[in-house]
């Protein structure tokens, strides 16, 4: 991989990782684009471990956009169960309590934190139940990919249509995490898009635009962090020994743009519909599908 692959593959997995458009589809493009690995037998795998590897680098700008979240939850996660430990409450659980009217024993922060966890849980059992299938050439298929870029473009439709879009992160509960978790599976296959699938469960469950982003950032970064995590074995076995410094090149460059990238969605969802998303992934899906129909490109 040279450097200047190294920033084409940063800037699209940092531009579509966080915006619902399916940063895996696109990647698969750009690598084939740019003649990322010519070995065919090794080509997927590398693949694989070269995307799960630069995803730490927008799993680094979620970190930092949400620092205030992420350290006002952890501490209030373990302030309050402390507490309970000790057979009492901690006061902000008590403050929350008297705010929302109902005898609840956990904080705000600390109840959100429970929900990460548990929206994690599907896409994290999933998620290695059908490892080796992830890593294999199916998740490469464009016939896949494009599949669902359009599956998933009728689904946000759909949750636009139905959603009541009235519920914000004060109101999030044991459903939303499992809604949003169950649809976060998706995101296994190529063409979903973590976000896409993640921000059409929030919908579906009620919740404004950008409260279901917020909560699909918070809910990437257990899933990024194992996938990278994962792979990190697999990147050094597989990936070409010289790589290593583009490959490192590209996980800053997908660090900076995906920092950017979540600022822009969370204000663009604010005022506007996922409906250019949908429209985007519609048009792409169906050009890949006649591509293939007509033999121009190859499904591999």
């Amino acid at each position: 991989m040279s450097i200047l692959q190294a920033i084409i593959l940063g800037i699209v997995q940092g531009l579509t990782e966080f915006i619902p458009i399916s940063s895996t589809a696109h990647l698969i493009f750009a690598s084939r684009a740019i003649h990322l690995y010519e070995n065919e037998v090794m080509r997927a795998q590398q693949t694989t471990a070269t995307i799960a590897v630069i995803q730490l680098g927008t799993l680094l700008a979620v970190l930092i956009y949400f620092a205030g979240d992420i350290w006002a939850i952890s501490r209030a996660f373990v302030v309050d169960h402390l507490a309970l430990l000790r057979g009492g409450r901690s006061e902000a659980a008590a403050e929350t309590a008297r705010a929302t009217g109902r005898p609840v024993r956990l904080s705000r922060e600390a109840w959100l934190g429970w929900l990460v966890i548990i929206g994690s849980v599907p896409i994290g059992v999933v998620g290695l139940i059908f490892k080796k299938q992830i890593e294999g050439t199916f998740t490469k298929n464009l016939w896949v990919i494009a599949t669902m870029m359009i599956v998933v473009a009728v689904f946000l439709i759909i949750a636009e249509m139905v959603g009541r879009r009235e519920r914000t992160m004060d109101d999030l509960t044991v459903r939303d995490a499992l809604a949003v978790g169950g649809a976060q599976v998706l995101s296994l296959l190529p063409g979903a898009s973590r976000s896409g699938s993640t921000i059409m469960g929030g919908l579906f469950a009620g919740e404004t635009r950008e409260t279901a982003a917020r909560f699909s950032f918070l809910l990437s970064i257990p899933a990024i962090a194992a996938s990278g995590l994962l792979e990190m074995k697999e990147a050094f076995e597989h990936l070409p020994q010289g790589s290593y410094a583009a490959l490192a090149v590209a996980t800053v460059v997908s660090g900076v743009v995906g920092y950017l990238s979540i600022w822009f969605l969370l204000r663009f969802l604010r005022t506007h519909s996922t409906a250019v998303f949908i429209g985007y992934r519609l048009i792409v899906g169906a050009i890949i599908l006649g591509l293939l129909f007509t033999n121009t490109i190859n499904p591999q």
